[in-house]
């Protein structure tokens, strides 16, 4: 049985587009994106609330039509983020059993070095009654 290199196999499998819902999922699904959503919708909203009328380029019926898009990109991006973390949840099943592949190997080696260390004992005890 020859140990194989799961990453290797996992991306010689995977599509273009499911390498793109793996690269969304690994941008959008951290601490880093979420707060610069929350920072843009802060500013978004301050200015659009605070500024000068003339300045504000969202003014009242504005935040509506925000929230609706915001809305579209989340009904959007959900689907593709448990894409890519069903993709991930894969590369862990085939590593996984990569992993009990190699596990069941060394047993197999360890039990046969136990055996051959029980013969060696019992050579051992031999040669050493025999010059007794």
């Amino acid at each position: 049985m020859t140990i194989k290199n799961t990453n290797h196999i996992y991306k010689d499998e995977l599509k273009k587009s499911e390498l793109f819902a793996i690269w969304i999922t690994e941008r959008i699904g951290t601490i880093g994106f979420f707060f610069i959503i929350i920072i843009w919708t802060v500013i978004w909203l301050c200015w659009n609330m605070f500024a000068p009328l003339h300045l504000c380029f969202d003014p009242f019926p504005g935040f509506v039509l925000w929230l609706f898009i915001s809305n579209l990109i989340q009904i959007m991006l959900m689907p593709l983020i448990m894409v890519g973390q069903n993709l991930q949840a894969k590369r862990a099943e085939i590593r996984s059993e990569n992993d009990f592949n190699v596990n069941i190997k060394a047993e197999k080696e360890i039990t046969f070095l136990i055996e051959e260390m029980k013969e060696l004992k019992v050579m051992v005890s031999k040669l050493t009654k025999d010059h007794q």
